[in-house]
């Protein structure tokens, strides 16, 4: 087969011709990083979410503490560095978007890309709604009186909360009922904090079925979050390589902030140690193995087609290789750092309170809006703790956010070229995208929206979608395109050939994991147990 042409974005003539008429009116160009350093920044600013601080942490605890670094290393090697760099080299090889990198490698793949845009699409609709919440609780931490510590405002009952709204979401307190907790489950619900988040913030329904009525506070939040996100990516790399300067580094300086304050506050010991100590005999579970890699391919941002369109906006002799090794292991690096950082404020909470920290640890929604609020109302100065943790939690998804809208925007306007590259059209689509996006979002701020937002969260986005596209994904590039033809191109981008333990994950060790993760969760299902028959005419 004929190799591609080098996609140099500076080589005017490798671009097709345009057989328009031209207007008098030109297309603008496609656009780069003004550096090396824009990029990084945009893809760390990506990949360092939420997800590094509420949901990695938890799942160690959970599956074994430090024996849930082996299956997560396992998913590292065998599925993440080698997605994450196929896209990257993808993105900077084609300087396409992520559907039209697929037609020019492989037409017949194409349905790739359309499948990580309608999955970005769905993300951008939901994962914004937790920026809403963020906000929204930052503006109540200016006050020397946190309002989820106390009892004494109109939205305390003095009665326990209602038992349905928690258990949903809360996945501990799940737990406990069925184990038959249920007296520590009815203090947990009388607590000022759980209050707060269910019955002022989200104001939350006893069902589905019950959507109820708008929260204003809430869509002013959603709101001011989708204003923030247009102004980051408007111009497109231009804005977004200046704004990640800011949002990309200032989550580190409250993270390093809350940790050196986590690991100096009494008991935090108790938390680090259940958040590392090894529990071998987890391994054996299936859902220890599918949690490793659901967090690995959501927090790697990857089959979301991102890493493709900020790759494509790089110079095309970029050492796209080496840079994705080292983001890489920040990633990792930082999840395992958070972790430091909020099981010592746990294991803090659990020696103050005199209860083991199984009941404390709990993750998503739970340690965010919960967990956390409660452990800053026990420390000193608890408001300037309240403000530099939700501070950091808007940064952290506020990039993530306007990358992934980016993402769909790029390819979008890499589809229609002659439509969008004129001057403000892309200005105006991205904010028909923005609009669009705050409209869908406004059913998630119902009184029933928590679990519209439950559902998104588990289906839209869900780690086993993301582990199908990735073997579409390997497969095309591996053995349509050709493995050697691909690594071909990459030398010829970076001047040398990777290790070839990446060319052989596409090739046979990363489809061959993702498929047989998924199938491997009905093991753990329970077995039928035989009904007893009858006997004679007995029917009762």
């Amino acid at each position: 087969m004929e190799s591609l042409p080098k996609m140099d974005p500076s080589n005017d003539h490798s671009r097709p011709l345009d057989i328009v008429p031209q207007s008098d009116e030109k297309m603008k160009e496609r656009g780069q990083w003004g550096n090396k350093v824009e990029f990084v920044l945009s893809v760390a600013g990506e990949i360092i979410g939420l997800g590094n601080v509420w949901r990695f942490p938890y799942l160690c605890y959970k599956n074994g503490g430090g024996a849930f670094f082996i299956p997560y290393l396992i998913f590292l090697f065998t599925c993440g560095i080698p997605v994450f760099f196929l896209e990257t080299a993808l993105g900077q090889f084609t300087s396409e978007g992520g559907i039209t990198c697929w037609r020019k490698i492989t037409p017949l793949f194409e349905g790739v890309g359309y499948a990580t845009q309608v999955i970005v699409a769905l993300l951008n609709f939901y994962y914004i709604i937790v920026l809403a919440w963020a906000i929204f609780y930052l503006s109540y931490s200016f006050t020397w009186d946190l309002p989820w510590a106390s009892c004494n405002n109109t939205w305390n009952t003095g009665q326990r909360s209602t038992i349905h709204s928690v258990d949903f979401f809360l996945f501990n307190l799940i737990e406990a009922l069925r184990n038959g907790s249920f007296n520590q489950l009815r203090l947990n619900a009388t607590s000022p904090v759980i209050e707060f988040w269910e019955r002022r913030v989200l104001r939350i329904s006893s069902g589905i079925d019950h959507i109820g009525s708008l929260n204003w506070d809430l869509v002013l939040c959603l709101a001011i979050a989708w204003v923030l996100v247009y102004f980051c990516i408007w111009k497109g790399v231009k804005s977004t390589g200046k704004v990640v300067y800011f949002t990309a580094t200032f989550p580190y300086i409250m993270l390093s902030i809350l940790l050196i304050r986590g690991v100096t506050l009494p008991g935090a010991f108790i938390g680090i140690k259940f958040y590392l100590y090894p529990d071998l005999g987890r391994l054996s579970d299936p859902q220890v193995w599918m949690d490793a890699g659901t967090q690995i391919f959501f927090s790697y941002a990857i089959c979301l087609g991102c890493l493709t369109a900020l790759g494509s906006y790089n110079k095309y002799n970029n050492n796209c290789y080496r840079d994705c090794l080292a983001l890489c292991f920040l990633n990792s690096g930082t999840s395992f750092v958070a972790g430091f950082a909020i099981f010592s404020i746990l294991g803090f909470m659990s020696y103050e309170q005199n209860v083991p920290i199984s009941e404390v640890a709990e993750s998503g929604p739970g340690l965010a809006f919960i967990a956390y609020p409660r452990a800053v109302s026990m420390m000193p100065f608890s408001p300037l703790w309240a403000c530099f943790f939700f501070i950091m939690i808007v940064f952290l998804g506020l990039d993530s956010q306007f990358v992934c809208v980016e993402s769909l925007v790029t390819a979008m306007v890499d589809m229609y070229p002659k439509t969008f590259r004129r001057k403000n059209r892309r200005e105006l689509f991205i904010l028909a995208v923005a609009i669009v996006s705050f409209l869908m979002g406004l059913i998630m701020l119902t009184e029933g929206g928590m679990y519209v937002f439950q559902l998104f969260d588990y289906y839209a986005a869900s780690g086993t979608c993301l582990l199908f596209v990735a073997v579409f994904e390997t497969v095309c590039i591996a053995w349509i395109y050709g493995a050697d033809r691909f690594y071909d191109n990459i030398e010829d981008m970076i001047g040398y050939r990777p290790g070839p333990i990446i060319k052989y994950c596409w090739m046979f060790f990363t489809p061959a994991t993702c498929l047989v993760s998924p199938m491997s969760i009905p093991l753990t299902w329970p077995l039928p147990r035989p009904r007893p028959r009858p006997l004679f005419n007995d029917t009762s």
